[in-house]
């Protein structure tokens, strides 16, 4: 079967040279590329370990609950006055973590992309300390992506070859297995290690992102079952599933390379990948409710990570067909799976209401980054202007809510600058949990802030750097300098917050002060552990798939 897939892959090849120019470039590689796939077993039942019988006697720690979500952006929910086609899609659950608990108003992700972000959560630790500066991707996918004659392309020929010569061994092998080599360093310290210290029984689940190779999978960096996927992501559904509805976006290269490469498939334990049972993020919170109740007696750290929303766009039809009122289809699939995202939060809140552990639970919800212009949606981040690998604030300001009854006063609301670098020590402090000395940790315990008990700010100065793409908020100020652009821009974000008047010009004093604050922290960061491959435009107030006008700002985007 393997080599008749690789005989029709061939044949396509000669198709294009026979001049079917309906067989993209794109299209052939990508076929190329999924014959390489491993075998996909089929579904087989988790089988969660089942903590004790009967609870301890006396307190015990708080339970850990960390929803995040991927590429959700700040305006896809309606606690923030928002939500998906002008608040025809409410996010009830979702909004219930920030009205019952505390949401930060300027919370922060630790990066405009997915895995640097995933890397600042899971070590309190800007990413740059340690390498782990872009998002791991397949070589075979950057190869494909353009051509010299395309000025927008995320990459061109010599670009990339003059980086490939620095990337780690095993990395450019093409093979599914090649991206996994790109990894967090095993010696990082995770939340989950830190939490086994106090007896927690730690559970993953979905999306890892930080690399599969020996050291730094999720069930060797502290987690004790971990279903999901190591790389990018999955599925959601098979794509001529009957119960699903498909959005494609031409214009994007990623989602034409995801449609054809990406499985509809998990691995448990780092077992072979097999099928799940039905809508991928229906059966990750299926598999989150089935772990909360086998560990209702022993306190645990549950990091539910859904590959929900990101592309590829694909939405259960149930949720697809609630939803007449949107006309424009792409809308329409997007904010379904919106939808299903807060039905499934919600479900995993009922869950610790029925096995009573609701009050003495922390639930921390956030979104890996800002959501992205290549879906076509140019409202996911409003006000903010930006998109995903942008560090305007729509590529960065992201939702971020804390609930714990037993802790945090309902409807509290903080003003001030926080970190997805700050779950790591917060979470430490809330189960008694000391935090590694011997490294720089940049996050800080939040409690004291939101329960009024520190009246300074948890920041004074924040971090962000995508190679030569370089950004520092110092108190209202933010800077953002562009090496490859020879640009800057400068906001007052208390006069400014959504970045429309830039005044690099009239305070030069201000951009030389905020420039040496960047200059102090990379002395203090390391080398890429991988160089970028990809560098693009990415533009700032107008979504992929629509015309660009001359003159319009941009972004150039290292990755």
């Amino acid at each position: 079967m393997r080599l008749w897939k690789w005989l029709a892959a061939l044949v396509l090849v000669v198709l294009v040279g026979l001049g079917a120019a309906y067989l993209n470039r794109m299209t052939i590689f990508a076929m190329i590329a999924r014959s390489r796939l491993p075998p996909v077993e089929p579904n087989r039942p988790v089988t969660w370990a089942q903590g004790p019988a009967t609870a301890p006697e006396g307190e015990r720690p708080p339970n850990v609950v960390f929803i995040l979500a991927d590429d959700l952006g700040y305006n896809d929910i309606s606690f923030n006055g928002g939500g998906v086609a002008n608040g025809a899609v409410p996010t009830p659950n979702i909004d219930a973590i920030g009205r019952e608990g505390v949401a930060f108003a300027a919370g922060y992700a630790g990066n405009a992309t997915c895995a640097p972000s995933r890397a600042a959560i899971m070590t309190g630790r800007y990413p740059t300390r340690f390498g782990f500066e872009f998002t791991p991707a397949p070589v075979a996918f950057e190869r494909m992506v353009g051509t010299e004659a395309e000025p927008g392309a995320l990459v061109k020929p010599k670009f990339f070859a003059d980086r490939l010569k620095d990337m780690p061994p095993g990395s450019t092998a093409r093979t599914p297995d090649a991206v996994n080599t790109l990894s967090m360093p095993a010696g990082e310290i995770t939340i989950a290690e830190v939490l086994k210290t106090r007896g927690y029984r730690t559970i993953h689940l979905g999306k890892w992102h930080l690399g599969g190779k020996k050291g730094s999978r999720p069930e060797d960096q502290g987690f004790d079952e971990s279903l999901g996927f190591i790389a990018g992501g999955a599925m959601y559904l098979p794509e001529k599933d009957k119960g699903v509805v498909n959005a494609k976006q031409p214009w994007d290269p990623i989602d034409r390379f995801l449609w054809p490469n990406l499985p509809y498939a998990v691995q448990h334990n780092g077992s072979p990948m097999f099928r799940p049972k039905g809508y991928m993020t229906d059966y990750l919170a299926d598999e989150a409710v089935r772990a909360i109740k086998a560990n209702r007696n022993r306190p645990f750290f549950l990091y539910f990570a859904p590959n929900a929303i990101h592309t590829p766009l694909q939405a259960k039809k149930a949720d697809y067909d609630a939803l007449p009122q949107i006309k424009d289809h792409r809308l329409r699939v997007y904010g379904a799976m919106a939808r299903n995202l807060d039905w499934n939060v919600g479900r995993i809140l009922q869950a610790l209401k029925d096995e009573g552990l609701d009050d003495n639970t922390l639930v921390i919800f956030s979104s890996d980054n800002g959501g992205a212009g290549y879906v076509g949606l140019p409202d996911v981040n409003r006000p903010f202007r930006g998109f995903k690998s942008t560090f305007f604030e729509g590529g960065i300001h992201a939702p971020f809510f804390m609930r714990w009854p037993a802790a945090i006063p309902a409807g509290s609301r903080y003003p001030y600058p926080v970190g997805h670098v700050d779950i790591f020590a917060t979470a430490a402090a809330v189960a008694g949990a000391a935090v590694p000395t011997d490294r720089k940790i940049d996050g800080v315990d939040l409690l004291p802030y939101v329960q009024g008990k520190a009246s300074d700010r948890p920041h004074q100065v924040m971090f962000w750097r995508s190679g030569h793409y370089k950004v520092v908020r110092e108190g209202d100020w933010k800077l953002q300098s562009s090496e490859a652009q020879k640009k800057v821009w400068l906001f007052n974000l208390a006069a400014d917050p959504t970045e429309q008047h830039d005044l690099s010009t009239k305070e030069p004093a201000q951009v030389q002060r905020l420039l040496a604050l960047i200059r102090v922290q990379d002395a203090e960061s390391v080398k890429p552990l991988w160089p970028s491959l990809l560098q693009g435009p990415v533009f700032v107030d107008r979504p992929s798939g629509q015309p660009q006008k001359p003159g319009e700002e941009y972004v150039l985007w290292d990755n």
